[in-house]
This record gives structure tokens, C-alpha cells and sequence, in this order.
């Protein structure tokens, strides 16, 4: 018997057996930062030694490898059960279990899309120095089939790294700082808190506004704080109270962003189709206007048609911005918004920053 599902929220109780208790086909996206059954031998001292902070808690202990191949087996297929059909699932974990997890996905027929290495920019060193410094974490990120139709936010990725296509290899900061949440005796909430930048990532790439999110190892709640600022929904499982306490305190405090309009990169492809002639009927380039490729080799002029004319050593040119450009270069195609450029007081410029403009324009008016 499945309960009715109800968002923006924080279920107490055994991760497994509270999944067990949500409907089938019901969220869009999971993340899950699971135990990693670190088995740590020993307290871990700094050369002057003081304690280092490190994750003993009985939430990690299992008894055997075996033991924690179950518990994982028993969660993922959950998961699964859970997940739309183009929804995606994300697990984070370290070397000491995410080749585990990675098994358990593939034998449950999950299809992997993305090994992403998340690079801590500020480590903790390897005290003992017996061994490399653990500096990265992995992500595993999956569809239910190698068939299934997920979420890719491509452009926002994009966008985020500075127009460039965003690489599989992170770099951000440990959670620290004014986000670490501690205790009234100072001490760490929780020892493995994540930092909001991971989480920004993850879900900004993968899930839509007023998708819904699922964390069943919620811990202190950067899942659902980040959710929340960014127009999703979320369900938190978590069974310690005092995480409990911590999470619902900050998510109360966080301010979703509530236009819309600043939470969606539209896709190319989505984007209204702009003709050249519109930038030229509406006075943005005159006619007989010269334009030119970036490095200056090829020249065309603009008419009043929206077309082009040019000459090169191919013969002489007509047509448009993209038969003309193919034309001069003798390719057998050309993005012409790309090619063709323009003099600014700064330097050339492709001519596609008039058709953004004038996209900007139409969404002024829709407004």
C-alpha cells in the first residue's frame, strides 16, 4: 500500500521502508548521497594531534562488504521503481563505494550517461601520508534506459560555463564557511554536508522548474534548499532528528526565485526564427552595409532584400547569409550568424548579436 505523494517535505524514517511506501512512476529526478562504508580503523590525528572531524557515525557502519552490496541493491531498485520512465537518477560517492553503486545501477538495468569527477578545490590533505591525497569525489549519473527521453539542460550548462560546453570534471569548493551548518558547541551538523554549488549543478542540469526532486539520504537538506530556490519540488528521507531539525530550519529560510522567466535558458531550438531581413528592415544594418568574415579574408555587401553580394576567387555571389558564406569559402555549408561580422568601436562582432537583439525586442513585447 502506497501513501498519496506529498511534496516539499521531509519523511521521517527508514530510507528503504518510506520508499517502499511512495507510488511508482512519481518523481522526476533523485539524488542520493548514500553511506559510503568508509570503515575507518582508528581515530585520524593532524601532525599536531588534534582530531580531524572524520565520518564514524553508525549511519556508515556495515558489517560486511556483502551487508553493504544489499542495503544498495535493496535502495537502487527502489529508486528505480520510483523514477518516471525519463526521469534520472545521480549518486555521489568516493572510492570506497561508488564502484559498488556503479555495479548495482548496471545489473538494474539503469544506463549511465555521465562519470562526473567533482574536484575539491580546497582537500583535506592525507596526514598520515601514506597514500594520495583524496581530492575528487564521483558522480554517477543514469537514465532508466538507454531508450529513455531525460532531461538535459544543455544551454543553461553552457551559459554557466561562460558559453563553453560544460566538461564532466567539476572543480568547486568543500562546504564551508557561513554554509557549513554547525552545532551550539560548534561542532559539524553533519559530517558529510554538500556544498550548494554541487547541488546548483546537478539540478539545474537535469530537472525542470515544478519538477519533482527525491533525496532519500537527505541529511541536513542541501537538496531541498537548492530545489526550493530553484522552482522544484522536493522530498527529503532522513531518520536522525537532529538533521531533521537542521534541514527544515534552513529551507525555511531560503527565498525561492519566483519568475520564471530567470529559471529557463531556452534551448536554440526553441528559440523564435529570426530572418536576416528582419534585422535589416528594422534598421539595424543598412543596406550596402559591408560585412566580413573574423579574420578579414571575405568581404559582402547587404541589400535591401536581406540577401548578400560578394565576390571571391569562386566567382561572384548572391543569396543569403548562409549560401553566401558557404559560397565564398567553397564549404558546402555555413552559419552565416556566426560567420558574418560587423565593426564595433570594440572590434568585430558576429552578426547574430542584431538577431539577439531583436529576440530581446519580441520578448519585451510579450510581456
Amino acid at each position: 500500500m502506497t501513501d498519496p505523494l506529498r511534496t516539499n517535505r521531509i519523511y521521517q524514517g527508514d530510507s528503504i521502508e518510506v520508499m517502499r511506501s511512495l507510488p511508482s512512476a512519481s518523481i522526476d529526478m533523485i539524488f542520493a548521497d548514500p553511506p559510503y562504508n568508509m570503515m575507518l580503523g582508528g581515530e585520524l590525528l593532524r601532525p599536531d594531534n588534534s582530531r580531524v572531524d572524520g565520518v564514524d557515525d553508525e549511519w556508515d557502519r556495515f558489517e560486511s562488504q556483502r551487508a553493504y552490496a544489499e542495503f544498495t541493491r535493496s535502495w537502487l531498485r527502489e529508486a528505480r521503481r520510483l523514477l518516471k520512465d525519463n526521469g534520472t537518477i545521480w549518486v555521489i560517492g568516493s572510492y570506497h563505494n561508488i564502484y559498488r553503486v556503479g555495479a548495482e545501477l548496471q545489473d538494474l538495468g539503469f544506463w549511465t550517461l555521465n562519470d562526473v569527477v567533482w574536484r575539491k578545490a580546497n582537500p583535506m590533505p592525507n596526514f598520515k601520508g601514506t597514500r594520495f591525497t583524496n581530492a575528487h569525489e564521483t558522480l554517477l549519473w543514469c537514465a532508466k534506459s538507454a531508450e529513455a527521453r531525460y532531461t538535459f539542460n544543455y544551454e543553461a550548462m553552457k551559459s554557466l560555463n561562460e558559453g563553453l560546453q560544460m566538461r564532466s570534471d567539476w572543480t568547486l569548493p568543500l562546504c564551508n564557511g557561513k554554509e557549513r551548518l554547525k552545532a551550539e558547541d560548534g561542532k559539524k551538523v553533519h559530517p558529510t554536508q554538500k556544498p550548494e554549488s554541487l547541488l546548483y549543478r546537478v539540478i539545474l542540469s537535469s530537472t525542470h522548474p515544478g519538477d519533482i526532486i527525491l533525496d532519500p539520504f537527505f541529511g541536513t537538506g542541501t537538496t531541498g534548499a537548492v530545489a526550493k530556490l530553484l522552482g522544484r519540488q522536493w522530498i527529503g528521507l532522513e531518520r536522525d532528528e537532529a538533521y531533521i531539525a537542521a534541514a527544515r530550519q534552513r529551507i525555511a529560510q531560503v527565498e525561492p526565485i519566483k519568475d520564471l522567466r530567470l529559471l529557463i535558458t531556452p534551448s536554440k531550438k526553441s528559440e523564435p526564427r529570426i530572418p536576416f531581413g528582419t534585422v535589416v528592415e528594422r534598421g539595424l544594418l543598412a543596406p550596402g552595409s559591408l560585412l566580413c568574415d573574423s579574420q578579414r579574408r571575405w568581404t559582402a555587401k547587404v541589400r535591401a532584400d536581406g540577401t548578400l553580394v560578394a565576390t571571391s576567387s569562386h566567382g561572384d555571389h548572391r543569396g543569403s547569409i548562409h549560401q553566401v558564406g558557404a559560397a565564398v569559402q567553397g564549404a558546402p555549408a555555413c552559419n552565416g550568424w556566426t560567420f558574418w561580422h560587423i565593426d564595433r568601436p570594440g572590434g568585430a562582432v558576429p552578426i547574430d548579436v542584431l538577431r539577439q537583439q531583436v529576440r530581446a525586442e519580441l520578448e519585451a513585447c510579450a510581456l
